[in-house]
């Protein structure tokens, strides 16, 4: 089969489209034949070994400890292992897996969901990381309620086109925060009020909000705490930086230094991958609540093209990679 390796750390020229043998699923594993996979953010990360934190953190030292990226995918079941009781060969299922930028994929039965019977296959792919994500910083470090003011900046991305919708399903009020460009797309999700970042500063409004999901990164606390309500939260789920060692951690954990010492609650975010949260959002898609915005379709031998759309920030939503067969 067809996979993108990676055997060392650096730029999109790191990455092989490559032949190598199909996975057998081993017990308690289903096969996947890949329909779509996504990216993410952490894609990059896992590429560049930047920040060198990651590679303390079990993804490999000097070298990738997984040679196939992808973290997301969705797929019809190919086959099973034994003692596998969730899926049946197949079937249409979405999950987490490592390697996902392949033509297969084997991954424990319990890290996939039945994709929603309203849903095209391929647009399942969306859903696991950045929909996941947009969940746990609403429900759990947010502690969303009914009637609050939620700011979401970064509303256009992958992570902030979920969080808006969900958002406004929990009965809050959203305001988006994102480009010229893309606002009528933030409003189409359901946000009541979208404020164009290139011509006005948030933090400079009278209006102040019970919520701050931030999912872009890159703004000082000092400013994020200035659009807060005074008990309000603040939940950084977006922390890119050009720092070599931690990256945009250290926002996060300056976050939580802080937040003691403040009426405001100061929150980083470090998603869980449950499948419990997967059913969640699979069931949202089937109400109507919930629709991925997929910005376009890479196919596999595209890869380094797809991150580079993806970091330069022209992406609306989520972007896919696609296997030829």
């Amino acid at each position: 089969m067809k996979a993108v390796l990676q055997d060392e750390y650096g730029p999109s020229d790191v990455l092989k489209l490559q032949d190598v043998e199909r996975p057998t699923p081993k017990p308690g594993e289903v096969l996947i034949r890949v329909r779509a996979a996504a990216l993410d953010a952490g894609v990059w990360h896992l590429m560049t070994g930047r920040p060198q934190l990651l590679r303390l953190m079990g993804f490999g030292v000097r070298r990738p400890a997984v040679r196939v990226r992808g973290r997301e995918v969705a797929g019809h079941v190919e086959a099973v292992g034994a003692g596998v009781t969730r899926h049946r060969a197949g079937d249409e299922v979405f999950g987490f897996c490592e390697g996902a930028f392949a033509e297969y994929v084997s991954a424990p039965q319990d890290r996939f969901v039945s994709k929603p019977p309203n849903l095209p296959l391929d647009q399942a792919a969306a859903l696991p990381i950045s929909g996941v994500t947009a969940l746990q910083a609403l429900r759990d470090s947010g502690r969303v309620r009914p009637g609050q003011q939620v700011l979401i900046i970064g509303a256009a991305g992958g992570v902030g086109t979920f969080a808006v919708q969900l958002a406004k399903t929990m009965g809050a009020t959203v305001t988006g925060v994102c480009s010229t460009a893309k606002m009528d797309l933030v409003r189409s999700l359901g946000a009541s009020e979208v404020i164009d970042y290139t011509r006005e500063d948030f933090a400079e409004r009278s209006e102040r909000y019970d919520l701050i999901i931030d999912t872009a990164g890159g703004r000082p606390l000092s400013v994020l705490r200035r659009a807060l309500t005074p008990r309000g939260t603040l939940v950084i789920v977006g922390s890119e930086t050009e720092g070599r060692l931690l990256g945009g951690t250290d926002r996060v954990l300056r976050a939580l230094l802080v937040s003691p010492f403040v009426r405001h609650s100061l929150r980083g975010l470090f998603s869980v991958e449950r499948s419990s949260d997967l059913q969640i959002l699979a069931d949202s898609v089937a109400a109507g609540d919930l629709v991925p915005v997929i910005d376009r379709t890479f196919p596999l031998h595209q890869v380094p093209e797809a991150i580079a759309h993806l970091r330069d920030g022209h992406a609306r939503g989520k972007v896919l990679i696609a296997p030829a067969s």
